[in-house]
Parts: structure tokens; sequence; C-alpha cells
């Protein structure tokens, strides 16, 4: 639409720059006066039909000049230079036309670049899933505040970049994230030709969600029948409620589940996971005071004669520095395999979103002793930072299947990387 306005602006400026075309006018107004006809005999008929030919056109005022005499030709000489302004003007606006289309892409930082860079925009969230980012964002809202008021100043310098890592390594990022990021964007910076801090930290959530991309991974089930998902974590950073929440994610797939108990050390474990099979209506298997390895092989076994679609066995919570318990762990995942040759088909580690960089240490001691094939990350609802997903992502990239904000059975959802770190830097 720019386009077409500015063509019809310079159709429509070409008579307006033409004012030699009335001079002649008010002689054609007195055409009786018998000495004039020598002076301008044509000049005087002759304008007023290039008049109202200009105002179309100037191709229909250059035919008229071949029938005056040559006096009148040095009456279109004057002319000339009003047509020969019009292919500057035309000219001039050929470079205007970057510009619009710059503006017209609605880039918050077009007009702040020498290269406009392509900043994907998100499509829009269902409205169960815009409740539940709301929710995210809300969670991780200090940390954004914290984040997002480096990029408050008017231009970019070397105080911002120093800012910006200070603020990411309060986030929990930690170093070699941090510099990964801040090394990029001075990067893009050189690369582009940013000037305003909004571009960049347009840039920043560009370069997060590459960052985090490749812990944005689907947990599969079907592949196997039953498919066994042993799940772990340290004491208190909610594994069993974890459980609960992922076998309602489960239940509502129309994927058959059983519960097994063999978290048999912490006092109301069973009982707790019992409460959460009668919430999802699914059936446990438990026995009181038995060997966690036993319990998890009769679950798998039970699992196969019912023709269960998923296993979950919920072990006892433990840290990593407990050697002892580390050995049971891999013990029971051993005699999990005993009673399926190919399982557990997953390993999951739920780690506390608010333990910071202990969650790092974390996901590489389970790791290094179960081989872990995902994450499920908690209470960001709460102090939670956030940023530690980047310096798993940086240190440990095992995916992150679930992220949590609260108690309740909805409270728990897949992980989008983009949507994160938009809600990480809102």
């Amino acid at each position: 639409m720019f386009s077409f306005f500015k063509k019809k602006f310079l159709s429509s400026s070409t008579p307006a720059a033409e004012p030699v075309a009335p001079a002649p006018a008010p002689e054609a107004a007195a055409p009786a006066p018998a000495p004039q006809v020598p002076a301008a005999p044509a000049g005087g008929a002759v304008p007023p039909a290039p008049a109202a030919s200009t105002t179309t056109t100037e191709v229909h005022a250059e035919p008229s000049a071949p029938s005056a005499p040559p006096a009148v030709a040095a009456t279109p000489t004057a002319q000339a230079p009003v047509a020969a302004p019009t292919t500057p003007v035309a000219s001039a606006a050929a470079p205007e036309a970057p510009a619009s289309a710059a503006w017209g892409s609605g880039s918050l930082i077009g007009s702040a670049l020498v290269a406009p860079i392509e900043i994907p925009v998100a499509p829009a969230a269902p409205p169960e899933r815009q409740k539940w980012l709301d929710k995210l964002k809300a969670g991780l809202g200090k940390t954004a505040a914290s984040i997002s008021g480096v990029f408050g100043g008017s231009q970019i310098d070397e105080a911002l970049y120093e800012d910006l890592e200070g603020a990411l390594l309060m986030a929990d990022a930690g170093v070699a994230a941090t510099q990964l990021l801040t090394d990029a964007l001075r990067k893009k910076v050189k690369a582009t030709g940013v000037t305003h801090p909004t571009a960049l930290k347009n840039i920043l959530i560009a370069e997060l969600t590459e960052l985090l991309q490749p812990l944005q991974k689907p947990l599969v089930i079907g592949e196997h029948t039953p498919t066994v998902i042993m799940v772990a974590g340290v004491n208190g950073a909610g594994k069993t409620t974890s459980i609960g929440k992922l076998t309602k994610h489960l239940a509502d797939s129309n994927a058959s589940v059983l519960l097994a108990a063999a978290d048999t050390f912490r006092a109301a474990a069973r009982e707790q996971l019992t409460v959460w099979a009668d919430r999802n209506t699914v059936e446990i298997v438990s026995q009181e005071g038995g060997d966690p390895a036993a319990v998890s092989y009769d679950s798998v076994t039970a699992g196969k004669a019912r023709g269960k679609d998923v296993v979950l066995i919920d072990t006892a919570g433990r840290l990593p520095t407990q050697l002892h318990l580390m050995e049971e762990l891999k013990k029971i995942k051993r005699v999990i395999g005993k009673a399926d040759g190919t399982a557990p088909h997953e390993v999951l580690l739920v780690i506390d979103g608010n333990t910071g960089q202990n969650a790092v240490a974390q996901v590489k001691a389970f790791d290094d002793a179960l081989g872990l094939t995902g994450l499920i990350v908690t209470k960001l609802d709460g102090t939670a930072k956030g940023g530690v997903l980047a310096a798993i992502a940086r240190e440990r990239p095992i995916p992150v299947y679930f992220i949590g904000v609260g108690e309740k059975l909805d409270e728990l959802e897949t992980f989008n990387a983009r949507e994160f770190a938009q809600a990480l830097l809102a």
C-alpha cells in the first residue's frame, strides 16, 4: 500500500511542479487582440491543449511541439527541466522500498539494524496452554524482571554486557552457558549492526531458544508393551507428586498405567502413592517393608500379565553422595532388566528448580549411575530462577520431558524451548 500511495503522489506532483502552464493561459483568455497573434500565435493556442493533457501525462505535451514554429520550440525547452526532476524523484523513491519493507514486517528491531534478523514468532497457544504459560511466567517473574531490567537503556555498550552476565549468573544459568550466550550476542551485534537494547533482547530470546532446543523432546509411549519408566530423585524434589501428575497425563491419553511403590524407606511413601493411584483410578503394586528391587520386579511382571501400557516405578529419594543408596538404584535397574530384557525403557530424574547449580550436579551424578533418558523439573512457581535449564543444556543436555509450576494435577506440562525462553526473559 505504501508503494501505491508513493506512485500516486509522484503523478499528482508532476502538474504541481509545472507552474509554466498557467502562464500562457491568460494569453489564451484574450485571443481578440490581433497584435498578440504574431507574438505567440501557436504559443497562445497550443498551451491550453497541453495544459489539459499534462495533467494526465507528459507524453501529450510533446506532440504539439512539431506544429509550432521554431519560436515556440524555445518554450518547451522551459518544460524540459520540469520533466527532468521527475526522474530523480522516482529514483530517490527507489531506495525507500527496503525501508518500507523493514517497517512493514512488524519487527521491533527493523529500524535498528543494518541487516534485519528474522525472529520467529511463536503461534498463539490454545487457551488451556496459555493459562498454564501465564502461571509459568508468574513463577519466573522475578528472574524475568531482573534480566529485562538490563535492557532498559538506550544503547548497547560494554556496561550492558557486564550487567547481563551478572543477571544470567544470578539466574543460575552457570558460567559456561552465560559465556556462550554473551559471546553469541556480541557476534550478532557486530554482524548485523544492532544498536538498540530492545533488539538485543529479541536476539537473546532467539539464542536461548536455540540453546534449550536439544532439551525439547517428547516422551514416547507404545514402542514397548508395557513401557517401563523408572523414576529417581533426591529427597523432597517432588518425585512422588510428579509421578501422580504424570499418571494423569498418561491416563488422559487413554494409556493404562500400573504404579509400583518401590520407595520402601520413606514413611508413608506407599500411602502417598496409593492416594495418587485412587485419584487417577489406576492400579498399584506395593509391599509393606518389601525389598525395592523385588517390588519393581513384581510390578513389571504384573504389567506384562495385565497388558498395561505403562509401568511407573517410584524409587526412594536419595542424595547422589550416598553411594550405598546409589548402588541400590543400580540394583533396581538390573532387576527390572531381568523381568523384561529391554526395560527400563525410560529412566527419569526429578529435580527441584529451586536448587540452582546443585541440580546440575544431581543430573551428572544420576546420569553416570543410571544413564538418564529424561528430566522432570518441578517447583518453578516458587523462588526458582529457571536459568538452571540453560546450565543443563550446556553441560549435560538430557531431554526435559515435563516442567511443573504447582501441586495440582494439571500443573505439569510438556517442555517447550521457545515458551520457556520467552517466560524467562518476559
